[in-house]
């Protein structure tokens, strides 16, 4: 429901619906699919969502092609009873419209546009021969979740389906295809389909050539270049709202064709604009369940590094990004343990306080700057960047080790940050990657200055956080849809855009890295990488299912 009850502001936006000064950005998550309308001030006027989860088809993880349209049109139509509810408008028509989904996986279609096989995600790891194949081919890392890779990991299988494929994109340009007619992607959507130039903002040439050239591709009745969307940058019109997408979007007709939409994008470029991170040498740090740090480049690597993802902003610029698959599970464990000896205590603590009060006692003044000789290792599932299939999480430390409550809970903070610095650590110090900001957001930056601090001295770089930073992507691609206005008025580039209107007045916090902070964190992930065989043989020795 919309937040305002004010009868002066309600009419004022009501009018807004009325003139089209609106933009519909409609995002697809993993788990839930969220509509977010915005007015050209580009505050949330009304929101709808609809959640879903993936499920196992053929062995592989999917989402069904009557789920992803019976979730769209559940997620406009809460977010269009929002409008009509707490302004008395019937959404006709907005302004523009833009969507975005999860990126890479694999939506494949025959020459009739017809689905070939059930749509494949990101989360599917079947596709590591053809990663490292790839990869080794490019000299550019090519993820398993790649689009890429599931083609050819298809070709790789002789599945039978491949000789019939005509075109193939992701969820956000499938939907976009749909509603519009066009074969389109933004450009950041597509380089996480194939490499693009950041230079042209199309697909690497040359790799589309040497893809081609492969044998078992050469076999095919079909050319790369003919299969694959055309890469747009933000701020480039996408095609028109047909009469068949409107009517697919919003069965109820209320809602008119004709709509501009904005290139679709992926997951990773809506975040950079929601937390205005697309400048060159800025970026932005998502915690959750998992973790990942992006930085925006001034130029290509030099070398292949399986550690860093390369995709690149809605504008085209290069980014760097470093996943990490663990990052709150095992402390949010603690923290819980902590919970029940205080409720054994009699003394019944709310999250905030509990959270607030651990956390703080890792940046006390009594603390020993690289945790008193204390290691975690957070890790509840397998990680990529540290070499481990599986995960176990451990607490370990050395007979003389200083064990206090701020050591302890400074070793939880610094190890959930510990994987993530891998894949950083090779941008900085193997790339010589420079960075002014970061912009950080997530729950664990909900308590003031702790994992800012921490993770200041993790990435020796400025963190801000940000009072915008909890909108999300939904909000993310209605301000990409909203950017088609400024860019048809005065050619305003993408990050201009965001500084000078999107985010003028936006509130932020900044924690400097401490220069103590930074040594004690250096020597505490010394100690960590050092440790990690102990991970491996708690692999081999503690039973998976063991309880």
């Amino acid at each position: 429901m919309a937040a305002t009850n004010d009868s002066e502001q309600v009419a004022a936006i009501a009018e807004k619906i009325r003139a089209g000064k609106t933009s519909l950005g409609i995002e697809f998550g993993s788990t839930r699919i969220k509509a977010v309308l915005i007015d050209d001030t580009y505050k949330t006027i009304a929101s709808g969502d609809y959640g879903w989860a993936s499920h196992l088809e053929d062995g592989l993880w999917s989402y069904s092609k009557e789920e992803i349209w019976k979730g769209l049109q559940s997620a406009y139509a809460s977010m269009a009873n929002d409008v009509e509810t707490a302004y008395g408008e019937k959404l006709t028509h907005v302004g523009h419209i833009g969507f975005s989904a999860m990126m890479h996986g694999y939506l494949a279609f025959d020459e009739n546009g017809e689905l070939l096989v059930p749509f494949r995600t990101w989360q599917n790891t079947n596709t590591s021969e053809a990663h490292q194949k790839l990869s080794q081919l490019f000299q550019y890392n090519i993820p398993e979740r790649w689009s890429i890779a599931h083609l050819y990991q298809a070709v790789l299988n002789k599945e039978e389906h491949v000789s019939k494929v005509a075109y193939f994109t992701t969820l956000a340009g499938y939907v976009h295809w749909k509603l519009t007619g066009r074969k389109v992607l933004g450009v950041g959507d597509a380089s996480g389909m194939f490499p693009i130039d950041p230079t042209t903002h199309t697909y690497e040439t040359e790799f589309v050539k040497q893809f081609d050239a492969l044998p078992e591709v050469a076999a095919q009745p079909w050319k790369l270049e003919d299969l694959l969307p055309e890469p747009l940058v933000a701020g480039t019109p996408a095609g028109e709202l047909t009469a068949e997408g409107a009517k697919l979007l919003d069965p109820s007709g209320v809602l008119q064709p004709g709509i501009v939409l904005a290139p679709p994008e992926g997951d990773a470029g809506t975040g950079m604009v929601a937390t205005n991170s697309v400048r060159v040498r800025t970026g932005n740090v998502s915690a959750g369940t998992s973790i990942f740090a992006m930085v925006v480049l001034e130029h290509k690597l030099k070398a292949l590094h399986p550690e860093v993802d390369l995709v690149t902003t809605p504008a085209g610029d290069l980014a760097g990004m470093s996943h990490a698959n663990n990052f709150t599970s095992d402390l949010n464990a603690w923290v819980g343990l902590f919970g029940q000896f205080a409720a054994a205590l009699g003394q019944t603590v709310d999250a905030g306080t509990l959270y607030g009060t651990l956390f703080r006692a890792a940046i006390a003044d009594d603390v020993d700057a690289n945790c008193g000789g204390l290691i975690n290792y957070p890790f509840r599932s397998g990680e990529f960047l540290a070499g481990l299939p599986e995960g176990r999480p451990l607490f370990a430390r050395s007979p003389e080790a200083n064990m206090t409550l701020g050591n302890f809970m400074r070793a939880q903070l610094f190890s959930a940050f510990s994987p993530v610095k891998i894949g950083m650590d090779v941008m900085t110090k193997q790339e010589h990657v420079q960075i002014d900001s970061l912009v950080g957001h997530g729950g664990i930056f909900t308590t003031p200055k702790v994992a800012q601090k921490i993770l200041a001295a993790a990435f020796n770089t400025p963190i801000k956080v940000m009072s915008t930073a909890a909108e999300g992507g939904a909000w993310g691609m209605a301000v990409l849809a909203d950017y088609l206005w400024n860019t048809n008025e005065d050619h305003t580039n993408l990050a201009d855009y965001l500084d000078g209107r999107v985010f003028k007045d936006a509130r932020s916090t900044t924690e400097e890295p401490d220069a103590r902070d930074v040594v004690g964190f250096e020597d505490f992930f010394a100690r960590f990488s050092k440790g990690l065989p102990i991970e491996h043989t708690a692999i081999e020795s503690i039973d998976l299912e063991d309880k």
